[in-house]
């Protein structure tokens, strides 16, 4: 435990640099948090994209989660896009992990394949 005297003697607020980042404490233009977090993810792929059909906390709705592709925020966001217009239905794109709506597993890793991705099929 840090004693008062550490406590009071840290910098309240400062309007020098703006905004800064919760994390680092460096003002957010300065801030590599983000750039750091995306780096870890893509190094602890294996080069396996996996398919899996999941329900759980969804209220019996099943949905159509794809994990593991190797791309970059941007490019992942765009081929999330790609896919949702294939199935034919919506998604949306959360830490990585592409959700779509509706059990598509056999159109998504027909579309993946055809990319060059390695696909499983994950889960029962």
């Amino acid at each position: 435990m840090a004693s008062l005297k550490d406590q009071l003697s840290g910098l309240v607020y400062s309007t020098e640099h703006g905004a800064t980042c919760p994390e680092c404490r460096r003002a957010e233009a300065e801030c590599e948090c983000a750039d750091l977090a995306e780096r870890e993810r893509l190094e602890n792929l294996d080069g396996v994209v996996r398919i899996r059909r999941e329900t759980s906390g969804r209220k019996g709705k099943g949905v159509t989660t794809v994990t593991g592709i190797p791309l970059a925020e941007k490019e992942l966001k765009s081929l999330a896009k790609t896919l949702k217009q294939r199935c034919g239905t919506g998604g949306s794109l959360k830490d990585g992990i592409v959700e779509i709506q509706g059990d598509h597993r056999d159109t998504l890793k027909t579309e993946l394949t055809r990319l060059g991705y390695t696909v499983k099929l994950a889960g029962g």
